[in-house]
């Protein structure tokens, strides 16, 4: 699906010069300062596990009804780089919508490689099952969203059941996943090889990093959103895994943003270019669909 943009006011200087910068996934800390903190009460650095980067952040919404639907977000940034504390700006979006939202750390290549990273993300996702009702959330209506190399993690922690299994959890303890700029049909390039334990030399990827050779009909209902321009992660990764998913008899769909690059489907997250495309809106209705 191709999703129209409305008519786009003549954005400032500011909202310009900020724009340029952010064609990469690791550049969003600046956003924050744009974000009022207020609307949520965030509880910082519960851990997860025993490992400095095992720790998550919740935000509850003010005002929130007992029971609140739960929106877990992962980051991107090549599986290198990133923190939770970048990203207040989506939380403060997803708790704009009546959602408890939490934001998780996750080991990083060089310290770990391929899959650590996904098990962290299992570990956090049984952390969350086990602790959000302390926070107002629901364990029965829990979300995952990412963005980029996070995209790719809740995507197999969605697809490929053996991730929250060895969690401890079935992975119909997730409700529903969106995917925002995922890889899913995907040769690592030279700079992520060797998280995936690749040499320059390897001419195919290892069949396990791809979410796509997991599509079938018994995974939580997907919806991958990408940006129509995106440079860095192509919209045919969003389109394939869709198409794949469907053609097994389950349920996912691609919507895909015109004029939108790699970071701004993400950007438009936040409150100040939520114009750019209603990626919010998009996300939060289909979970609530489910």
């Amino acid at each position: 699906m191709i999703r129209p943009l409305r008519s786009i006011p003549l954005p400032s200087i500011a909202c310009l010069i900020l724009l340029l910068p952010l064609q990469g996934c690791t550049k969003f800390n600046a956003l924050n300062a744009l974000v009022p903190a207020c609307g949520y009460t965030r509880t910082a650095d519960l851990t997860y596990g025993d490992l400095p980067r095992q720790r998550l952040d919740v935000y509850r919404p003010h005002n929130a009804a007992p029971g609140a639907p739960v929106v877990i977000f992962f980051y991107g940034g090549y599986w290198q780089y990133g923190s939770k504390d970048d990203y207040r700006f989506v939380a403060e979006a997803i708790t704009s919508r009546g959602f408890v939202a939490v934001l998780a750390d996750y080991r990083l290549y060089p310290a770990v490689k391929f899959p650590a990273f996904v098990e962290d993300g299992a570990r956090a996702v049984r952390w969350t099952h086990d602790n959000i009702e302390r926070f107002g959330g629901d364990p029965q209506h829990v979300y995952l969203m990412g963005h980029s190399a996070g995209a790719h993690i809740v995507a197999l922690l969605t697809l490929d059941g053996h991730y929250l299994k060895d969690a401890g959890l079935d992975r119909n303890a997730i409700r529903a996943t969106v995917g925002i700029s995922g890889p899913y049909d995907f040769l690592p390039g030279a700079m992520s090889r060797p998280v995936f334990n690749m040499t320059p030399a390897d001419t195919a990827a290892d069949p396990n990093i791809e979410p796509i050779h997991f599509a079938g009909s018994h995974a939580p209902p997907l919806l991958l959103l990408h940006g129509a321009r995106d440079e860095t992660i192509e919209a045919a990764n969003s389109s394939r895994l869709a198409d794949r998913i469907q053609q097994s008899g389950g349920d996912a769909r691609a919507i895909f943003y015109p004029r939108l690059g790699h970071a701004s489907v993400v950007l438009a997250l936040a409150r100040p270019f939520r114009w750019l495309a209603p990626v919010l809106r998009d996300a939060t209705t289909f979970f609530r669909e489910h």
